[in-house]
């Protein structure tokens, strides 16, 4: 990716030496819901993945009504990363590019996009929609509007699920970016009504769909940032495209327990994932985006 000379966000928050990341916080989001990028299904059906208990996922997983806002455990002021910082200085940037785009979107359609705040973290932090864990990889909280990320998960994107390259990483926070996009238009709240109202099987079809939305929706943003600004180099669109393949539900349960099992899918296969992103990258139209009314399968 070209970003060099771009502008960073004012919006990223550096927690990671906050003490409030090593404490507890409420539970790990059994009172609110957050909405994640697809490594909690790996925690979930192979938790020695990651080291921790599938159980806290289970409780992400199953609900528990619309995001509400939690006692939060006290901590720090958050501040910027330190300038040297160049992962922090690279997600900061992929964020501004975002806010650029979307900004402009919203304006087109008469609105104004209000812009989601990143959180950097260790390990564990309380947030809006309960304590989040490292381990369940990047996720964005409606309860506060924030995304948040342990940086060290993109050493597990590379090492463990094979999707290195810096426009795989800047898919991570577009798709988490996506998921706030859906939560300002309306789209997050009537899906979790019908969750709730819904067995546990139509439940997952919603979250897959949901999920889909946000694959294309992180395409939308790099049809939008390429046509503006040309960030991607040759090869970019092949990083971002293998990601979503290998955060795919089937791809992430075959490697954990050897087996699929289509039913308990949240996120949608990698052909879905896949095709969704190329979806929103090749056509640049939220229209175009809309997983509900089309379907798994564009």
């Amino acid at each position: 990716m070209r970003l060099d000379g771009h502008r960073e966000s004012d919006n990223v928050e550096d927690a990671r030496d906050d003490n409030g990341a090593s404490v507890g916080g409420g539970g790990s989001f059994l009172g609110g819901r957050s909405i994640g990028i697809g490594t909690i299904v790996v925690a979930l059906v192979g938790g020695w993945l990651f080291g921790i208990n599938p159980l806290t996922i289970l409780g992400l997983l199953s609900g528990g009504g619309a995001p509400v806002v939690q006692q939060q455990a006290p901590h720090a002021p958050a501040h910027k990363p330190p300038a040297e910082d160049a992962q922090a200085k690279f997600v900061s940037m992929v964020l501004a590019d975002t806010e650029d785009v979307w900004r402009e979107l919203f304006r087109a359609s008469g609105n104004t996009y209000r812009e989601p705040k990143l959180v950097l973290f260790r390990n564990r932090y309380p947030t809006a929609c309960g304590t989040g864990e490292a381990a369940m990889g990047p996720f964005y909280c409606p309860g506060d509007e924030k995304v948040y990320i342990d940086l060290n998960f993109y050493a597990t994107l590379r090492d463990r699920l094979g999707a290195p390259g810096d426009f795989a990483q800047a898919y991570v926070i577009a798709h988490e970016v996506g998921h706030h996009v859906q939560n300002l238009m309306g789209i997050s709240a009537k899906v979790e009504q019908a969750r709730r109202r819904g067995s546990q099987a139509a439940s997952n079809a919603l979250s897959v769909r949901l999920e889909l939305q946000a694959d294309c929706l992180a395409g939308v943003w790099g049809h939008h940032a390429q046509q503006a600004r040309q960030i991607l180099d040759q090869g970019d669109v092949e990083e971002a495209l293998n990601a979503a393949a290998q955060i795919g539900d089937d791809t992430l349960q075959r490697h954990a327990q050897g087996r699929v099992v289509p039913e308990s899918f949240t996120h949608g296969s990698s052909q879905q994932r896949v095709a969704w992103f190329k979806r929103g990258m090749d056509s640049g139209s939220v229209a175009q985006c809309d997983t509900f009314r089309q379907g798994s399968t564009p």
